[in-house]
């Protein structure tokens, strides 16, 4: 199943691996309900010649293991386990590779086995119409000659590779099963970087809503992008070890001329961590930078309040005052009474303001609050 990182299902959580019963037998094959149907991408190519089969059945893909072309069947869904037990028959796959393949999602990791090499990983691609990533698992079984690839989805991932393929372009053709797996990771390792982009922009325009009109929306929204790149985290960071690990020369399966193109794989993902760290760090500080513009934005309205109410109080005191309305007050006779008394609040109110302006607190305030504007 797809996983959404847009956080607006509640009922969701990105941060589970799936796992089986207890008790239940190893190796043994749950199909989630949701998956899509199976199908199979037959490809077969050498330096001369490529053939491109659709809708194979797994029966007909006996003979790429006695050819001498390198194969590559791609099986887009997970849904029927007939044609995924028929394929695990044709390729003699362990059945632990099997469960490992349809349960979703897994951690990325790479499995040694006779002949053959597991690799599971997650491709990661921005959402087109809102905020956040998708997140699908897909597995890589590495034989002598062939490579099988397992999709959750029907998306072609591998447009670009399949046309390099067909056209002959670079040493794909040239060179064996391997080399195709460096070329189908590669190309999933770098979908994460426009990813990582994303979060960039989003974190930038953060940064100016927490500095223009902090509230309680932008608190939301940090929180959402640093859930966000928490669970991007766990399926980058298993990637520094996998790719460490195809880059031991220590494997039948790939040859030591594809293990210079595994190294690179290798870097670009140092790379794409400390992006993503740098990236978290940032979110982390936004939270801290909006309690202090918060807390800035508190004071100023405090300090207001303050000037205001130390001009009111005396002018309170004297309306409090006459307003007792004892019978033997002279000034309540008193034709001017009420003139006088409203001329000497008047008075007391700009005495007031004239004292707070001789001892700077209205230039002090005025600057605090057009320095937290500029910032």
């Amino acid at each position: 199943m797809l996983s959404n990182s847009s956080f607006k299902e509640e009922e969701e959580d990105y941060f589970d691996y799936s796992y089986d019963e207890p008790g239940s037998e190893p190796g043994s094959i749950t199909i989630d309900p949701s998956a899509l149907p199976s199908n199979i991408t037959l490809i077969e190519y050498d330096k001369n010649n490529v053939r491109h089969s659709l809708n194979v059945q797994p029966k007909n893909c006996i003979s790429c293991l006695t050819n001498n072309m390198i194969s590559w069947a791609d099986i887009d869904g997970l849904g029927t386990e007939n044609i995924l037990t028929e394929i695990g028959q044709v390729f003699k796959l362990h059945p632990l590779i099997l469960e490992d393949v349809v349960s979703v999602p897994q951690r990325p990791k790479i499995e040694d086995y006779p002949d053959q090499l597991l690799i599971i990983i997650h491709s990661i691609k921005p959402n087109q119409n809102e905020k956040g990533f998708t997140s699908e698992q897909i597995s890589f079984i590495l034989g002598k000659n062939y490579l099988l690839t397992f999709q959750e989805d029907t998306i072609d991932d591998f447009f670009k590779v399949r046309e390099r393929i067909r056209l002959n372009q670079g040493k794909v053709r040239q060179l064996g099963a391997d080399y195709l797996a460096y070329l189908l990771l590669d190309t999933l390792i770098d979908n994460y970087f426009p990813v990582l982009e994303d979060y960039g922009e989003r974190i930038e325009d953060l940064e100016d809503k927490i500095v223009l009109d902090p509230s309680k929306n932008t608190l939301q929204e940090i929180y959402n992008v640093r859930r966000e790149l928490l669970a991007l985290r766990r399926s980058i960071w298993p990637l520094r070890n996998l790719f460490n690990e195809l880059t031991r020369e220590d494997n039948d399966l790939i040859t030591k001329e594809v293990y210079i193109y595994f190294r690179d794989c290798y870097y670009h993902t140092i790379q794409i961590l400390d992006i993503l760290e740098t990236y978290r760090e940032l979110a982390s500080s936004l939270m801290d930078v909006l309690i202090s513009s918060m807390s800035n934005k508190m004071n100023e309205v405090i300090t207001l309040l303050t000037i205001i109410s130390s001009i009111f109080i005396p002018l309170t005191f004297i309306a409090g005052l006459y307003g007792m309305n004892f019978q033997y007050m002279p000034e309540l006779t008193w034709r001017w009474g009420y003139f006088v008394c409203l001329v000497l609040m008047f008075l007391i109110a700009w005495g007031m303001i004239y004292y707070f302006w001789r001892r700077g607190w209205f230039k002090l305030f005025l600057a605090k609050r057009h320095k937290n504007k500029s910032q």
